[in-house]
């Protein structure tokens, strides 16, 4: 019998084993990017609550707050899917005046009927999004040069529709989509459909998150810890229930918050559960993988296009309505607001990676420094400075993710 050689034993690792990493530091580690932006939201409210001596969080404010920038969420819930496709949209403002001085003439010259008008709006802006979509999709022209001649093409039909000039008023009925509130009950107290709603939104909320959960959970893709995951949920339902109950003690349910609402629902459950989601977000993550799996990119693409013109016609029409005014200089700026809140709300600006409630915080994100900083009486120059300053800093932040990541 021949010497053993030790060839036939397992090799043994003499390096000394690493420290082990705490759990929770580790996971945090690798979730900066939400940790980031909910630590970026409540030091924000915190820093203006305290610096208006407790504005910010009185309830007229936070009322005013939604109405106000409800038109900036409304575009960023498109807007973040555009990008997570790779693809960018820099007409919607321009779209945004057309679309208002539509309704304008529908409503006020041709005596339309205002809901009839706005269905008509809204096909408007699908056709207006298929345009610019077939150039895209079918035409492969770059989206930052097919939007960017629509930012100039449409602002320029805005001033033609209305010929330069502005249009008001508008009836009581088209005003409510913009600054109306939902039927008040009670007299006294906190208005109870208000609060009904928001224990609603709550417990949707939660069941939704359980829910998507289990199923990941099911196929073992579940790698979020339990206490994580209950304390996004609990941050969620406590800034839910922190709204409604201002809201409830002011006016009630503004209109707009309940169209916002829906979208986000909708649009979250088409990104997470759909197969035309799942697609945008092969599309952004990887185009030629996409492709070579069965993908088609160019319908995608084209129908991606179509519902943000779906979108910001809507935006239009709810600006218009709360400003009471079809204006052609209206929504100078939003494109630059709404890809700002979906930047700060987490997207990659390389496409794949991206989410609707973060663009909503991110949207929110922006909103609380308008406000804040017009409370406290700072200038529009000095809050482009700063709103330029926290998107480069939200990018720079995912490139350093990337970074750290070994991503780039």
């Amino acid at each position: 019998m021949s010497a053993p050689t030790g060839l036939d034993k397992p090799p043994v690792d003499t390096k000394p084993a690493k420290p082990p990493t705490s759990g929770v530091l580790s996971y945090l580690t690798g979730q900066l990017s939400q940790v980031g932006l909910f630590i970026a939201l409540i030091a924000i409210v915190v820093f203006f609550q305290i610096t208006t001596d407790g504005i910010t969080l009185k309830p007229i404010n936070i009322s005013n707050l939604i109405i106000q920038n409800s038109y900036i969420l409304i575009l960023a819930v498109g807007m973040v899917m555009v990008i997570i496709a790779g693809h960018i949209d820099l007409s919607v403002g321009s779209i945004v005046a057309f679309i208002g001085a539509v309704a304008g003439v529908m409503i006020t010259k041709w005596d339309l009927p205002w809901p009839l008008a706005v269905v008509l709006c809204l096909v408007v802006g699908g056709l207006v999004g298929a345009w610019q979509g077939y150039w895209v999709a079918y035409f492969g022209i770059p989206a930052f040069i097919v939007t960017l001649g629509g930012m100039l093409a449409f602002r320029g039909a805005a001033q033609i529709v209305l010929d330069n000039k502005q249009i008001a008023p508008f009836p009581d009925g088209f005003r409510d989509l913009g600054s109306g509130f939902l039927p008040t009950f009670g007299s006294s107290g906190y208005e109870p459909l208000t609060m009904i709603l928001g224990v609603l939104a709550s417990l949707a909320l939660v069941a939704s998150a359980f829910r998507q959960r289990r199923e990941r959970r099911k196929y073992d893709l579940e790698s979020e810890p339990l206490w994580w995951f209950v304390a996004k949920q609990a941050f969620a339902v406590a800034l839910i229930m922190l709204v409604t109950v201002q809201l409830a003690s002011y006016d009630g349910t503004p209109i707009v918050l309940v169209i916002l609402g829906l979208l986000v629902v909708g649009y979250t459950a088409v990104m997470s559960r759909s197969v035309f989601g799942r697609h945008i977000y092969a599309i952004g993550g990887n185009l030629s993988a996409a492709q070579l799996s069965g993908v088609k990119a160019k319908s995608v693409t084209f129908w991606l296009f179509v519902n943000m013109g779906v979108i910001s016609a809507l935006a239009g029409l709810v600006y218009t309505a709360g400003l009471n005014l079809a204006n052609p200089s209206a929504g100078n700026g939003f494109e630059l607001d709404a890809i700002s809140a979906v930047f700060i709300g987490g997207a990659a600006v390389t496409g794949g990676i991206g989410t609707i409630p973060g663009a909503i915080i991110g949207g929110l994100i922006i909103g609380i420094l308008n406000n804040g900083m017009s409370i406290l009486g700072v200038g529009t120059d000095w809050q482009q400075l700063i709103k330029g300053l926290v998107l480069l800093a939200a990018v720079a932040f995912d490139f350093y993710n990337k970074r750290r990541r070994g991503g780039l």
